[in-house]
């Protein structure tokens, strides 16, 4: 039915959507290929795009007021990513989404993800989980910043996401839990002895 089963299977997933209206929903979506440390969107820029990962890894960074790298999200495959604030609003994002790996990606484009709003009701239903999980993971992250010292965050994302931990540099991991890379090396080593 679709070059996409991953993403016909994640949609499928969240919403129940009949064969026609899927079909639809997916000619929305192009592929594109994109190389290691790539930018696709830059600070500053308004977020027009939306992606959802086939193979590779996405991050959203943003640099804080003491010029340090800060990942605010990691996208692996069957996974979503766009400065959402930014898509949302139309306003400049304070973002940068990077490609970490070599990256199959399909993307949608605001307008058109505006478009299948309207042509389609459950698209609507999608956006909204889409919304709500989003809501749900930032909460949560930001919550382990002020409840959990250093290695409790590294061993709860080991616990829910190994994938970063296995697949990631260590700067990376390292600002996506919000600690230094010495603190982190020193936590990987007390856990390996």
């Amino acid at each position: 039915m679709t070059n996409y089963p991953e993403l016909a299977t994640y949609i499928k997933k969240n919403i129940n959507v009949d064969e026609d209206d899927l079909k639809t929903i997916l000619s929305y979506f192009k592929p594109v290929d994109k190389n290691k440390n790539e930018i696709l969107l830059a600070h500053g820029k308004v977020s027009q795009v939306s992606y959802f990962v086939l193979e590779g890894c996405l991050r959203i960074f943003y640099i804080n007021d003491v010029e340090k790298d800060v990942t605010r999200y990691i996208a692996f495959e069957n996974h979503w990513a766009t400065a959402l604030v930014s898509f949302i609003t139309n306003e400049p994002a304070q973002e940068t989404i990077q490609v970490v790996e070599n990256s199959k990606l399909l993307y949608i484009t605001h307008e058109d993800f505006r478009h299948l709003m309207k042509i389609i009701p459950k698209w609507n239903d999608f956006y909204s989980i889409y919304l709500e999980k989003a809501y749900v993971n930032n909460s949560k992250r930001l919550m382990s910043f002020t409840t959990l010292d250093a290695s409790e965050r590294y061993n709860q994302l080991f616990k829910i996401n190994p994938t970063i931990v296995k697949r990631l540099p260590n700067k990376i991991v390292a600002s996506y839990i919000n600690i230094s890379q010495e603190t982190l090396s020193r936590i990987k080593s007390k856990i390996s002895n």
